[in-house]
């Protein structure tokens, strides 16, 4: 299989781990930042850009910044429906957006988990799209699920090359 096939599928195996737990459980655990989070991982198998630190690091990190700048300047405004130009409502929402996005970039930096991904996840929380505790908890906790099946499809393409090889001699 090329590599193009292979990065395609991975992805996509990636993204149906998440797809399904959220399916069967009602619960959110599909949001956009996953779908590049799951390209990098594909992408970038075995690079510090995908190391697990880095991954989980960079999205605990977004949805920290994301939670504190919503709930210091954004409570109970959201970007579900747009609001009127000019409101006040607007206002703080960009401001939250804003916050969050510079926390999170301060804090990956500071810590060395960049992770690009990671922003668009503080702009998820920080907007009020995924914005309470439990939510943030949630958020976390999908991305570990997506880096343990990534780690595990690794494992198993792995098993596989060692299996042909062995076949082949």
């Amino acid at each position: 299989m090329d590599d193009r096939t292979g990065t395609t599928l991975h992805t996509g195996l990636l993204i149906l781990t998440t797809a399904t737990i959220a399916w069967l459980s009602g619960l959110p655990m599909l949001f956009p930042s996953l779908g590049p989070s799951a390209f990098v991982l594909a992408l970038f198998q075995d690079s510090d850009a995908t190391s697990p630190r880095r991954v989980i690091g960079g999205h605990a990190i977004g949805v920290a910044a994301g939670l504190l700048a919503y709930h210091l300047l954004a409570t109970g405004v959201s970007m579900t429906s747009s609001p009127p130009p000019g409101s006040i409502e607007g206002l703080r929402l960009a401001g939250s957006a804003v916050l969050a996005t510079m926390l999170t970039a301060g804090g990956m930096l500071a810590t060395d988990t960049r992770h690009p991904p990671a922003c668009a996840t503080t702009l998820i929380v920080s907007l009020g799209l995924l914005s309470t505790v439990f939510e943030g908890v949630l958020i976390a906790l999908t991305v570990v699920v997506l880096v343990v099946a990534h780690q595990l499809l690794l494992a198993t393409e792995r098993a596989g090359a060692r299996y042909e090889k062995r076949l082949r001699s």
